[in-house]
């Protein structure tokens, strides 16, 4: 799910960056004092998780991949404000080490993957935790892979428009959401499947180790 370097217009990831940079002083604000002895290798353990499951690609049509995210269990976990420095984290140490995203599209996939994912996976826990627990988690991971997913097709399908020749030959990337909606979505809603599953399991494994309650 992460955009490469060369798909996406400056139209689009510089608002992004800016826009980025304000979510991460957001989201740093007041952090030094959650920051505890046990907190940290909590953190550090779960991001480590999380990178992991990033690097595990599985083929899909059209060549291209997709892989689960682990931003739902850090923001389960930590809250919104880690989840998406973390993702953030994890995302550019990704890009920098193994090319998987771009660093020109780091922002998009921060703001997509760490920022939307972490919150929409937040408040779907919240809303339906008192109904079902455990439902409540993996619909949370689930809603987190595939808003994420939504955003990004979504940002791709909109290049052609946005970046153009004069004869309406797009700049970047050349396909509109007709075609990125199902290509991202569609695969994706399987992979957030195993990625509910996941988040349960270690959802679990931190609660009886009541680092949540």
């Amino acid at each position: 799910m992460h955009v490469p370097d060369g798909f996406l217009s400056p139209q689009t990831y510089l608002p992004a960056a800016a826009l980025a940079a304000a979510a991460w002083t957001w989201a740093a604000r007041g952090l030094r004092e959650r920051l505890t002895e046990t907190l940290v290798p909590r953190l550090a353990t779960m991001m480590a998780l999380a990178y992991g499951l990033g690097l595990v690609m599985l083929p899909l049509p059209g060549g291209t991949s997709g892989h689960a995210l682990g931003v739902a269990l850090l923001a389960l976990l930590f809250g919104v404000r880690l989840a998406f420095l973390a993702s953030s984290g994890i995302l550019i140490l990704q890009a920098l080490l193994f090319g998987a995203g771009g660093i020109t599209a780091w922002p998009v996939n921060a703001l997509a993957v760490g920022l939307a994912g972490a919150a929409g996976a937040a408040g779907v826990f919240r809303l339906l935790r008192r109904l079902n627990e455990p439902l409540a988690v993996m619909l949370a991971a689930w809603t987190a892979v595939m808003l994420s997913g939504t955003i990004i097709a979504l940002v791709l399908g909109l290049q052609p428009a946005i970046a153009a020749r004069p004869d309406g030959t797009p700049l970047f990337f050349p396909f509109g959401p007709a075609i990125t909606l199902p290509a991202i979505l569609l695969p994706h809603a399987l992979i957030g499947i195993g990625e509910a599953a996941l988040t349960l399991l270690v959802w679990r494994y931190a609660k009886a180790r009541r680092w949540i309650r």
